[in-house]
């Protein structure tokens, strides 16, 4: 792959700064279109060392409007980055709409390193390959451009550049007598190629830059972006993006998962009191336990208005330290949760190893509420299930807890409560016109809850349905289900 780029090319300084007269204003001007037609844009780049990256990045900003701009390093993990899943950092480092965030390596350094160390096999490079086109594939469904840049120097030049450059011997080796960082040229391009060729796809593909002259290497970068940004815009322009409606609710109202449940199961006032106590201090002690071995837990709380969330919530965290979790009600998007894709807002609310994270409603809200409301197109949330199983597939894999909890119950039951809430005056401020209009909706919603647990409900994160008619049955089900789950995370520990 990369002898094919080994061409020598190359352009003399003059014809380069005669260029850069020109393509500077052209560049600032398809920066600001770009910002008015709020499409983000992310610039991966990566490469050998010595073929000057940093370089690279600096004329970038040179170049562009620096107050739309964000370079992002990932030399170091901080503790807050190791105490989260692998890709938090990377979610916390995108692009808003309209701006332009520039990364270094992202997530293809760690993968082809660990590759080229031995450290990883073929089949984990190519496991790590799947993960990051599933993630770019995401990202430019939700209108990201992405730019991935790879920059290449024959073996000779690269030999030559690490002698003169003594920060990029730092951190590579050449495959002779250097010994800094233990890594190889000839294993370094081998795990890249496989790498680049896995992830080489329409949505975003690699430009492979020859850098053996810093002048043509600038310029084919301007070429790059300049045409890929001219792309989007033109694209942005043309594309009808109307998707035809596939959220057909059936006339009918046909059977779904929650009319399986046993809506009859009940506690008596003193079997309730019991249970509870005894749930409530086995999770204390289990909450500690999670902590001390760097167990995350994460609780997802979805069901009908008035199905008890709240009071579950509650019942929860009586027994927990407050230093150990956070409850998060979650409401309409902020408009800096906008400016991201809609997962980018619970990325960055995902707790640190041993802590909890509580959610009075979730990502769920994706195929439900705004399915059911049209707040998202069809194209959107059918595209969110698969986008939610990779999301809680990476929680679990990093040893976070998930917990997913519905709580339903009949439409009977919620009008009953309803009306209560309107007699009772701590309790009327729960009760809004959003609530009475979205019984109008029951068939939908009940619809999309089924199609959701169809689609969401995983062997590393199934969905707990929980008849709550009888309030007092459903918090101590949900106070069991958490202990338990603790205690066989814990045990497997």
């Amino acid at each position: 792959m990369f002898e094919a780029i080994e061409l020598g090319q190359s352009l003399s300084k003059k014809e380069f700064k005669q260029a850069e007269l020109q393509f500077r204003a052209e560049l600032l001007q398809l920066q600001q279109q770009l910002v008015e037609k709020s499409i983000p844009v992310l610039i991966l780049v990566a490469g050998v060392e010595g073929a000057g990256k940093g370089d690279v990045v600096d004329n970038l900003n040179k170049w562009f409007d620096s107050r739309g701009m964000m370079t992002h390093a990932f030399w170091d993990e901080t503790d807050e980055q190791k105490e989260r899943p692998e890709y938090w950092r990377y979610w916390m480092s995108l692009p808003s709409r309209g701006s332009i965030s520039i990364m270094f390596g992202g997530w293809y350094w760690d993968p082809i390193y660990q590759h080229s160390m031995d450290r990883l096999d073929d089949a984990g490079l190519d496991e790590a390959a799947q993960r990051i086109k599933d993630l770019e594939d995401t990202l430019n469904q939700d209108g990201v451009l992405i730019i991935k840049l790879w920059f290449h120097l024959a073996k000779k030049t690269f030999r030559s550049r690490l002698k003169k450059d003594s920060e990029a011997a730092k951190h590579i080796k050449t495959d002779a007598d250097d010994h800094h960082g233990g890594l190889e040229y000839a294993p370094f391009l081998a795990a890249a190629e496989r790498m680049i060729r896995r992830t080489d796809t329409s949505a975003a593909t690699w430009h492979l830059i020859e850098s053996e002259d810093r002048w043509f290497r600038d310029m084919s970068v301007v070429e790059v972006i300049r045409h890929s940004f001219k792309q989007r815009l033109e694209e942005h322009r043309v594309a009808d993006r109307r998707v035809a409606d596939t959220n057909l609710m059936p006339e009918t109202s046909p059977a779904t998962v929650l009319d399986t449940l046993d809506m009859s199961l009940a506690l008596t006032k003193s079997d309730y009191k019991e249970q509870l106590q005894h749930y409530q201090a086995k999770l204390s002690q289990l909450v500690w336990q999670a902590y001390d071995a760097k167990h995350s837990t994460v609780i997802v709380f979805e069901g009908w208005d008035a199905a008890g969330k709240g009071g579950a919530i509650r019942r929860l965290t009586d027994t927990i330290d407050a230093r150990l979790y956070r409850s998060i009600s979650v409401a309409a998007p902020t408009d800096e949760e906008l400016a991201h894709h809609y997962l980018w807002r619970f990325w960055r609310q995902v707790p640190r190893a041993g802590y909890m994270t509580l959610y009075d409603r979730s990502w769920y809200g994706r195929v439900l509420v705004e399915r059911v409301e049209d707040f998202a197109q069809p194209h959107e949330w059918m595209r969110a299930y698969q986008e939610i199983n990779d999301f809680e597939e990476q929680l679990v894999d990093s040893g976070i807890v998930l917990l997913k909890f519905w709580l339903h119950i009949s439409p009977e039951e919620q009008l009953r409560r309803f009306e209560e809430r309107q007699q009772i005056p701590w309790k009327q401020h729960k009760l809004t016109d959003d609530d009475w209009r979205n019984r109008d909706k029951w068939d939908g919603y009940a619809q999309a809850v089924n199609e959701m647990v169809l689609r969401t409900s995983t062997g590393k994160a199934p969905w707990s349905l929980i008849p709550a008619n009888d309030k007092l049955h459903a918090r101590v089900e949900v106070l069991k289900t958490v202990c338990q789950r603790l205690e066989e995370v814990l045990k497997d520990n």
